[in-house]
């Protein structure tokens, strides 16, 4: 029985896991690669997969860094179901469309420059069609039940805490008369994290493939956190700046909309102008009220308080284009909330274009930055950045809020691993840059006798 990894290996994005056995063939995750040009132009080369042979593909979450090559597979002639929970099939499919229409306009932007240094132009990777294909594949799954996915192989799925329906998975597969469990993790959010139900960890497995994303640090406490942002909001009421927050549509934004009603209700956050400019987290928020069940306790108590409502009718919401251009004449201090998560698409774009140059803004990063991406050079302090080709000066104060992370830190990690080390299983730390497993792996063989196999691209782990 084989595990060959085809992304997230020695790097965080591109998630993907095909196991094979005697009887079965199952993928998990198939996500894209992001950051950097250098990242993305893997997702033009197809990986060896026998799609022919493929019984199944399970989704452990809708981020596009897991769902993301989807259409891809479907492309290359996989007709056979896709599992995921009923949450994660609505929020992929508002990702996937999304990532078509951010897919066509990038390509028209760069085949213009490649046509006008006479390079012959690119096609695009999928197209909308093949999305819809996707969507007619899913195939809904339940929370802790064990479903049938192929011969001789089973899978089970529980809570990851990560994005809403996002789960950690266990298949369970039989070859030769043992059954053998290999368990996925997903991506997994940390304690506490607003909204969502903490990540619920197995007890026990023969092979577990876990994220190490943040695996060198653990994340400054949410106290201190929101009191570093609160100050924020402040220095930029002084200065009567905009603050730019580049915040993922689905996740980030609920939460953090849902820490700004909390503090606005107990008065800890001057009342300013708060602007949603991004149409498809609207759309990730009216998904998120959808699916109440998967609160915590605090926040289906706040929202039957009416302090937490979820209908937006706090924000200034953007929708159209002229709603996100018309902001450029709004005075500060204000917040503005836009996509994308890592400032490399989207209509954040256009605000820091409008605003980087000017020392009175402040960027404020609440999410993971990817190697490449124009967040992770910001945060790196770079005198100047590029965009849409015009070079803009970087006088804006850029501000990081690790605390408000979807994805667990250290402690959580080894204690979701803790979980599961009794039975002594083979650990593949994957999801994660040399800098966040290295030290991972450091503790968990120190703290449980195991050594981790720290795993690259294409790499086959054999049970």
């Amino acid at each position: 029985m084989n595990v060959t990894l085809f992304g997230a290996a020695s790097t965080v994005t591109g998630s993907a896991y095909l196991l094979q056995s005697r009887t079965a063939c199952i993928m998990v995750d198939f996500g894209v690669f992001q950051g950097g040009k250098t990242e993305e132009a893997k997702n033009r080369k197809f990986p060896l997969i026998p799609v022919s042979k493929l019984d199944a593909v399970v989704i452990t979450h809708a981020h596009l860094d897991h769902t993301g090559r989807l259409p891809l597979l479907v492309k290359n002639g996989y007709s056979g179901p896709i599992y995921a929970t009923e949450a994660t099939i609505d929020v992929a499919r508002l990702i996937l469309l999304d990532s078509v229409k951010v897919q066509d306009h990038d390509l028209k932007r760069d085949n213009r420059k490649r046509l006008r240094k006479g390079q012959s132009p690119l096609t695009p990777l999928f197209t909308e069609e093949d999305v819809h294909k996707v969507f007619d594949q899913f195939k809904a799954i339940p929370y802790n039940q064990k479903v049938d996915v192929a011969e001789g192989c089973q899978v089970r799925v529980r809570e990851a805490g990560h994005i809403l329906g996002s789960v950690s998975v266990e298949l369970s597969v039989e070859e030769n008369g043992t059954r053998r469990v290999i368990l996925f993790s997903g991506d997994i959010g940390p304690h506490d994290m607003a909204i969502l139900k903490d990540p619920e960890p197995f007890a026990s497995a023969d092979l577990v493939f876990m994220e190490s994303t943040y695996g060198d640090h653990d994340h400054r406490t949410l106290e201190e956190t929101l009191k570093e942002g609160w100050e924020i909001v402040g220095r930029a009421v002084k200065t009567k700046g905009k603050i730019l927050v580049p915040s993922f549509a689905v996740g980030r934004t609920q939460q953090l909309l849902y820490y700004l009603a909390r503090a606005m209700h107990n008065d800890r956050l001057p009342s300013i102008p708060v602007y949603l400019d991004s149409p498809m987290a609207i759309e990730a928020t009216k998904i998120y009220l959808k699916h109440r069940e998967l609160y915590d306790d605090e926040a289906a108590q706040l929202m039957q308080e009416g302090v937490f409502k979820g209908d937006l009718s706090g924000v200034h919401v953007s929708e159209t284009a002229e709603d996100s251009m018309a902001l450029n004449e709004v005075e500060g201090p204000c917040m503005i909330i836009a996509g994308a998560g890592m400032c490399n698409a989207g209509r954040i774009l256009h605000h820091l274009r409008h605003n980087l140059w000017k020392p009175e803004t402040t960027v404020m990063i609440v999410g993971y930055q990817g190697n490449g991406s124009l967040g992770r050079r910001l945060l790196d302090g770079v005198p100047k950045v590029r965009i849409f080709g015009e070079e803009i000066a970087v006088k804006a104060h850029v501000a990081s809020l690790g605390g408000l992370s979807a994805h667990a830190g250290q402690s959580d990690l080894v204690n979701w691993f803790g979980a599961v080390a009794a039975s002594r299983p083979r650990l593949v730390l994957s999801h994660g840059e040399d800098r966040g497993r290295i030290p991972l792996a450091k503790i968990i063989r120190s703290r449980f006798g195991i050594e981790p196999v720290l795993p690259e691209f294409g790499q086959v782990i054999t049970i």
